[in-house]
């Protein structure tokens, strides 16, 4: 059969012009159709950088559950990431699914803190996601698990030996138990780079009722500066700031708490304005326990520059 002139086979070059039968030309579509998809599968994904937000007690997508706490799903240049797992692991649960993000699919999860608010979630990632590796403080003990240290088996050797810590002799083991014995933590104990341009800074808090607890900031080094995750900032922000500006003086944008939410309104207005003037950061997206009054002063200050990321918003980032 000759094949009319008119069809678009012949006419785009993309076939022999002469006679060709339509059993050949279905068996030539098939083998392009096969070389496609063999093309499409080893191509890589082009990277779509952005973050949802997961996990807070403000927003408006309806199918989400508020609560108090937060997380954030990070997909920045091909890697899958969960900042903080919020306070409920049904609630993860239900709004990963109505975000559709899959869990079962992350490069890792950093927890920033102890604190159940932040940290709960891990009940259901251990379901979903049970090899993932989840990077928490050093200081975490009392949740996570962990060395005791040493000094608390300072010995007496006046004692018998039924007054003294395991006898008198050296323990087993010496580390407190985990509510998720089966999960892969691995503890941070100092500013690490755990991938090429994405860091995990560390710090320490001085203020009562949190002094000397370690929290994890996740920090992505982008070609137009630092992208900066805050679980609750409980070293202050502007320590954590100064801690990061180590790898790069320029802050793009800034996620999450920075617990203000009880902070007398003189020091609320100082500190937004301080992060504008002084430490010149491009953007803030601040939630949880910013705190309502901190959220205003921080759209007064950055206006346009002000980015609400309450529940369910998906925020595009470099």
């Amino acid at each position: 059969m000759r094949l009319n002139a008119s069809a678009p086979s012949t006419r785009f070059g993309l076939f022999p012009p002469r006679f060709v039968s339509w059993a050949a030309l279905s068996r030539m579509l098939r083998r392009l159709l096969l070389v496609a998809v063999a093309m499409i599968s080893m191509a890589p994904l082009s990277a779509q950088n952005r973050v949802t937000i997961l996990y807070d007690a403000f927003g408006k997508d309806a199918a989400m559950k508020q609560d108090w706490g937060y997380s954030a799903f990070i997909e920045y240049n091909g890697k899958r990431i969960l900042f903080d797992t919020g306070n409920d692991p049904a609630v993860l649960e239900q709004n990963a699914k109505v975000a559709k993000v899959d869990l079962s699919r992350l490069d890792f999860v950093v927890i920033s803190h102890r604190h159940t608010d932040h940290s709960m979630g891990i009940g259901y990632l251990t379901k979903v996601n049970p090899t993932v590796k989840i990077y928490v403080p050093e200081r975490g003990a009392n949740i996570v698990g962990g060395p005791i240290p040493e000094q608390f088996l300072r010995r007496d050797p006046s004692l018998p030996p039924e007054m003294q810590y395991y006898g008198g002799g050296k323990p087993e083991h010496f580390t407190a138990g985990s509510a998720w014995p089966q999960a892969h933590f691995e503890l941070v104990t100092e500013t690490t780079e755990v991938l090429p341009g994405i860091w995990i800074v560390s710090t320490t808090s001085d203020s009562p009722g949190t002094k000397e607890m370690r929290e994890n900031t996740l920090v992505l080094k982008t070609d137009h500066g630092l992208i900066l995750f805050d679980g609750c900032s409980h070293a202050g922000v502007e320590n954590i700031l100064k801690a990061a500006s180590k790898i790069d003086p320029h802050v793009l944008l800034l996620f999450g708490g920075m617990h203000m939410v009880v902070a007398p309104i003189p020091e609320v207005d100082l500190l937004a304005k301080s992060l504008h003037d002084q430490w010149k950061l491009d953007g803030v997206a601040p939630g949880h326990c910013t705190g309502e009054p901190e959220f205003a002063a921080l759209r007064r200050e950055f206006k346009d520059h002000y980015v609400n990321a309450g529940l369910g918003t998906v925020i595009p980032i470099p």
